[in-house]
């Protein structure tokens, strides 16, 4: 691919900004990397977002944009404090199930760190573009609540979050949490995503303590997968069952002198519920709604009734105009 630029035949460009254009031209980054430039129109722009509306940028407190990031099992959080620094680290613990959730409370609790690190005493913002992150913070605000950590399994995150937050209002200090919009041109957001997605790599591994929940392991198409309880593991442990439960039905059904005579002691037996012995029936015979089931075990290759597939085709040859 070649990529060409244009430019006046009188115009120079300095050997400075060649190469800048050429590494921007050759990075292999999916997205560019803002800046909080001095320029008016800089300043319009940012006037113009969403954060520029709510008048963060004119806030006399403290301003933090989060993000969390979370490709492939590695998890990475980051924050960017308006017009002073940012801090990002990598999250463990993905093996026991990561999700952007987890990514999302990492970068809160960074934040709130560093503002009681900074030890100013000023109000701060949060910015975050996760709701879920917010709707998960919201059972413990207000008062008249008594939620509990069993069963959150981001609790080792969200239990310092609560101490900061408890910390920081004993303290008479301000803290609001606003929710943004996500990849709308905010720099504040964009910032805080790249440090997020470039700290996925990095040494700096917290909140990497084992929980010692069960962890299940399976392999499928040579991929192998590690999860704690959750519905895939579950869904995953129902489907090994079930292919285990119809092996050992089709060895039953093919012993030599037993089975079938068992299943013909069970049909012909009257004190057996009626419904039971038609169910014996269907499944040797699959002619009840199973078929759908099967089909996901990969036991028939197709989900059509084969009594009805006959039918419709009798009625055809009896019938040419149907």
């Amino acid at each position: 691919m070649t990529t060409e630029i244009w430019i006046s035949t009188r115009g120079k460009i300095p050997e400075t900004t060649r190469t800048v254009m050429q590494e921007a031209l050759e990075a292999d980054n999916t997205k560019d990397t803002p800046s909080l430039g001095t320029e008016d129109l800089e300043d319009i722009h940012r006037a113009d977002t969403e954060a520029g509306l709510l008048g963060i940028y004119n806030f006399p407190g403290v301003v933090y944009a989060t993000d969390g990031s979370n490709d492939k099992g590695v998890m990475g959080a980051g924050f960017y404090r308006l017009n002073e620094n940012r801090g990002s680290c990598q999250l463990g613990r993905g093996e026991e199930g990561n999700s952007s959730n987890r990514a999302e409370l990492g970068a809160a609790c960074l934040a709130l760190e560093d503002a009681k690190r900074k030890q100013d005493r000023k109000p701060v913002i949060l910015l975050s573009d996760s709701a879920r992150f917010l709707s998960s913070s919201q059972k413990w605000i207000g008062e008249g609540k008594s939620p509990c950590m069993l069963g959150n399994p981001d609790a080792d995150i969200m239990r310092d979050i609560v101490q900061l937050l408890r910390e920081r209002i004993e303290q008479v200090l301000l803290t609001v949490f606003i929710k943004i919009k996500a990849h709308q041109g905010d720099p504040l957001n964009e910032l805080a995503d790249r440090w997020a997605d470039d700290r996925r790599q990095s040494e700096n591994i917290r909140r990497s303590l084992p929980t010692n929940r069960p962890i299940f392991s399976w392999t499928d198409n040579g991929t192998t997968h590690r999860r704690p309880m959750n519905p895939t593991a579950k869904k995953r442990i129902d489907f090994k069952v079930a292919r285990q439960q119809l092996k050992t039905t089709a060895n039953f059904l093919i012993r030599e002198d037993n089975s079938r005579d068992l299943l013909g002691k069970f049909h012909k037996d009257r004190s057996v519920w009626i419904r039971a012995r038609r169910r014996v029936l269907q499944c040797l015979s699959y002619q009840f709604s199973c078929a759908l089931q099967l089909k996901k075990w990969g036991t028939p290759k197709d989900v059509k009734c084969r009594l009805c597939e006959n039918i419709t085709w009798k009625r055809k040859l009896e019938n040419p105009q149907t």
